[in-house]
């Protein structure tokens, strides 16, 4: 008998050990995070203005410049320009032009349709794709010695990849205080004559510092900002939404 229980025993636990397990399958997501590649000191200015994942974050930026709506949708960078009597759009495809009246619009659309929107955005379009970053030489004014970084775009980054641009920022704050840039829209060339602005103000957006007012300052032979060349742009009515625009916000109106 007792031979008997125990060939029964070694039995059940052969089976035990042969009888199929009931494996559960765990998936894992795998997030795939963006490597930045701008220099850490930037990274820090860009901190100091509520942080690039705050930026790229954000959905619909509107600001008011004068009489003119303008309306970024920042993650494809269609956008739309409204005033009285005209509006200037790019749909993602072509860049357009509605008028009330032919000549009422002074410019150029595939020139001017972003223009604001890259100095009102500043520093973060300096974190785009297809950039590269130059240490450079402090700018001095006032006795105060601000950092810099000289931006350039590969060649087949926007419509006007030979622009440059320096970035200077407050050495103890990190916040962005100059912009000196190149205009190439109309040359195509290369060009060693910066332009000069001064940021000062700011307003708080959903956690974004972006600009209130930016000044434009007249330069010595150095390129050294020396007084302010005419009163400052103020921008009015900025907001950080949600997208909830259809396509046709941004399209040229059907007449």
């Amino acid at each position: 008998m007792k031979k008997v229980l125990l060939l029964l025993i070694v039995a059940f636990v052969i089976s035990c050990k042969n009888e199929p397990k009931n494996e559960v399958k765990t998936t894992v997501k795998k997030v795939e995070v963006k490597e930045e590649s701008f220099p850490a000191e930037l990274g820090k200015v860009f901190e100091a203005h509520g942080g690039i994942d705050t930026w790229r974050n954000a959905e619909i930026l509107s600001f008011k410049k004068g009489d003119e709506v303008h309306t970024i949708d920042l993650k494809s960078r269609i956008n739309v320009i409204h005033a009285p009597k005209y509006a200037v759009g790019f749909d993602g495809t072509n860049v357009w032009l509605d008028e009330a009246e032919e000549g009422s619009f002074k410019g150029t659309p595939a020139f001017y349709h972003n223009l604001f929107f890259y100095f009102y955005a500043m520093p973060f379009v300096l974190a785009d794709e297809g950039i590269t970053y130059e240490k450079i030489a402090p700018l001095t004014f006032d006795n105060v010695e601000y950092p810099g970084y000289k931006i350039s775009f590969n060649a087949d980054a926007g419509s006007s990849p030979d622009d440059n641009y320096k970035l200077y920022y407050n050495p103890k704050t990190y916040q962005m205080e100059w912009l000196a840039y190149t205009a190439t829209f109309s040359t195509k060339k290369t060009s060693d004559k910066f332009n000069v602005i001064k940021y000062g103000k700011w307003n708080n957006l959903n956690g974004l510092v972006l600009p209130s007012e930016i000044t434009w300052f007249k330069t010595d032979e150095a390129g050294v900002p020396t007084e302010a060349a005419r009163p400052a742009m103020v921008f009015m009515e900025a907001s950080i939404n949600k997208n909830d625009l259809t396509d046709s916000f941004f399209s040229k109106p059907v007449k």
